[in-house]
């Protein structure tokens, strides 16, 4: 009887339980693993899971590039790494690339970050005038954007973002 799969359940649940994120991806391992939901984790939704850390959520779809969410799409580069110039960003979106992965938000909500680290391009095309902000740790703002806005910001250390 094969247990790897209900193992690594087990461990992603109790990881998951304990409020880790990135343990319970971790544990699904380099090949894939299972959501405590039983359902397949790709690489890219651990990669979501890193920089979302607490704030991860089920993803809405899943394929080979690309994983969705409730106001948020995560897009892998399908050469490896994305750059400046391969940030189309929607109009209503802010978007950028945190370690060679686009992140594409759309909703007005906070979200919770980690492992964000280096330097990476954004655009913020909102309506104009809305304002995005990036929080410290403690909370406190340690920057903001107003759309129409484009350029190349540093990552470390955000812990949150609220798009509007």
């Amino acid at each position: 009887m094969n247990i790897a799969k209900p193992a690594a359940l087990l461990v992603a649940a109790t990881a998951l339980l304990a409020g880790s994120t990135v343990a319970a991806t971790a544990a699904a391992g380099p090949t894939g693993g299972y959501h405590p939901d039983g359902t397949r984790v790709t690489s890219l939704q651990r990669t979501a899971a890193e920089v979302l850390g607490k704030d991860q959520r089920a993803p809405l779809s899943v394929s080979a590039d690309k994983v969705t969410y409730d106001g948020l799409a995560v897009t892998k580069a399908p050469k490896g790494d994305f750059s400046a110039q391969d940030l189309a960003c929607d109009y209503g979106h802010l978007c950028m690339i945190v370690k060679g992965t686009k992140f594409d938000f759309y909703k007005c909500q906070k979200w919770n970050l980690t492992n964000w680290t280096g330097d990476g391009p954004f655009t913020n095309n909102q309506t104009t005038g809305t304002v995005a902000k990036f929080y410290n740790q403690d909370g406190s703002v340690r920057w903001t954007s107003t759309a129409y806005q484009a350029g190349t910001a540093t990552w470390d250390p955000i812990y949150s973002l609220r798009p509007c």
